[in-house]
């Protein structure tokens, strides 16, 4: 029994050799390859939400105003279900299988909707789509956080979540053109919408090929010797790209990993429930109150333009643009300083202060002291932190939980986030919207506001300071080796993880 359970466990500096490259050429590769996720979903949202006037007409399906509300819920349940799918999956399988795999998922289906008939196929479509992109988050963001050096996992985190607004303002620029009939006849423009975005992602399936799998996961899934090949690979990658021999020395001491060890469903639960049970309620909460807040205000956005400031809705484009521009500005100009001030500070800074600016916004809004072009500015300032805090929420349930179980940590956090905040909000403000009643749109916005308030407060109090910290260090690895008479075959009791939530002296 000794000799055999010696054999099973590796001592290995591969973390620490990922954590200590200098940023280069191939990490930019990484953030383009599986940055384009969040750019997909961007276009994919915003397209349904400029085309829906478009697909009411008889001479393309004809939809009704409830059926695109509909079809809305479907896309985002269909996110739900590729998320919690594929999340598991890709824990079992490998970051690389799954986000090729979900990639050409979402290409497939993407067409396809362009090539819709009527409502069942339209909304079908978009059920498939959806699977589609909830599976890239569970891969993505487990693939991003295992390759980025600690130091700079944040900033990029942030860069790349935020990407989805350059996904909507690219998908507002083409509505502009696409849906011009003088341009384009109204029965073509929103299928050539569906076929670009499905485009583009075939083209990053190339590129994505280049990325290797994580060493991380390789070296917990009995894989050490492929692990070791794909860190020697990427260090000579480094090394090209910078010009140089000499790569900095790793620091920090080697983990011992037990290659034997698997991970079963109950391991899953029992880490989100047991071991970590306050960072899992931090993370829920991040993700319900930004979910809520962001597709209350953006899936409304439209007809609240329309509605209370009387916009054509052909150049509903033209206000969506700015507020794209000031969600996506945000990560990158504040991106920095989540990894130097650090999480907690950041996070619970951003969320109160969108929080307290979307207060600002509902009472200028409900005192007509407002125009579209105002409303646009404010929602704008407020999303600058917003967006920030939001695209930190996704970091936070990707960052704060064991290597193995972290996709699928990702896809139940995501889910239950979407599914109690993201449905809610959009059905809530089109109701209060409906109502044409200003004070009852600014009830809305204070709830919003609350929800967001309440995040950073428990960011505050309960957050995780992981910040430049490897992610063995943030939560040890299910298959690390605890004990040294474990080596010997000796079982003992199981004691705390050091970064538990549970015991006396636990860190977070």
């Amino acid at each position: 029994m000794a000799a055999s359970a010696q054999d099973t466990v590796v001592e290995t500096d591969i973390p620490s050799r990922l954590d200590r490259l200098p940023w280069s050429r191939w990490h930019w590769m990484i953030v383009l390859a599986l940055g384009i996720t969040w750019v997909l979903d961007g276009i994919e949202v915003t397209i349904v939400g400029a085309v829906s006037a478009v697909l009411q007409r008889k001479d393309t399906l004809g939809l009704s105003s409830s059926q695109i509300g509909e079809i809305a819920a479907a896309y985002v349940a269909g996110a739900v279900i590729g998320a919690l799918f594929f999340g598991y999956l890709t824990d079992k399988l490998g970051r690389k299988k799954l986000f090729i795999i979900t990639l050409a998922w979402y290409t497939v289906f993407t067409v396809l909707t362009a090539f819709s008939w009527d409502f069942l196929s339209f909304a079908a479509f978009r059920v498939l789509t959806g699977i589609g992109i909830g599976g890239e988050y569970a891969a993505i963001n487990s693939a991003i956080d295992e390759l980025i050096p600690a130091r700079r996992r944040g900033v990029t985190d942030l860069s790349i979540n935020s990407s989805y607004w350059l996904g909507a303002m690219i998908a507002s620029a083409l509505s502009l053109v696409l849906l011009d009939p003088k341009l384009v006849p109204p029965q073509w423009g929103w299928r050539v919408a569906f076929f670009l975005g499905a485009v583009l992602a075939a083209a990053v399936i190339v590129v994505r090929r280049l990325v290797p799998e994580s060493p991380r996961w390789l070296l917990t899934h009995g894989r050490h010797k492929e692990a070791e090949e794909t860190v020697r690979a990427i260090e000579d990658h480094v090394r090209r790209s910078l010009g140089t021999d000499q790569l900095p020395v790793a620091e920090g001491e080697p983990i011992s990993v037990d290659q034997s060890h698997t991970t079963h469903f109950g391991d899953i639960v029992r880490t989100l429930l047991r071991e970590y049970p306050r960072r899992t309620f931090v993370a829920v909460t991040l993700m319900v109150t930004q979910a809520f807040l962001y597709n209350a205000v953006f899936f409304t956005l439209a007809i609240t333009l329309t509605t209370f400031f009387h916009v054509a809705q052909g150049s509903v484009g033209l206000y969506i643009l700015p507020f794209a521009a000031g969600n996506m500005v945000g990560p990158w100009v504040l991106g920095p300083l989540f990894d130097s001030i650090g999480r907690r500070a950041m996070i619970a800074g951003t969320y109160i202060i969108s929080g307290l600016l979307l207060i600002v916004t509902g009472v200028l809004f409900l005192n007509g002291m407002l125009n579209a072009t105002t409303i646009t500015i404010a929602w704008s300032v407020t999303f600058f932190f917003g967006s920030a805090g939001a695209s930190a929420a996704y970091l936070t349930g990707s960052e704060i939980f064991p290597m193995e179980t972290r996709a699928m940590a990702i896809a139940v956090i995501y889910a239950f986030g979407t599914l109690a905040g993201g449905i809610s909000g959009p059905l809530l403000f089109g109701r209060l919207i409906e109502s044409h009643d200003p004070h009852a749109l600014f009830e809305g916005y204070l709830i919003g506001a609350a929800l967001m308030i309440v995040g950073g407060l428990v960011e505050a109090v309960l957050g995780v300071d992981a910040e430049r910290k490897p992610l063995e260090l943030i939560a040890r690895p299910l298959s690390a080796v605890r004990q040294r008479l474990e080596l010997a075959g000796v079982r003992q009791p199981r004691p705390a993880p050091a970064t538990s939530d549970v015991g006396t002296g636990a860190t977070r």
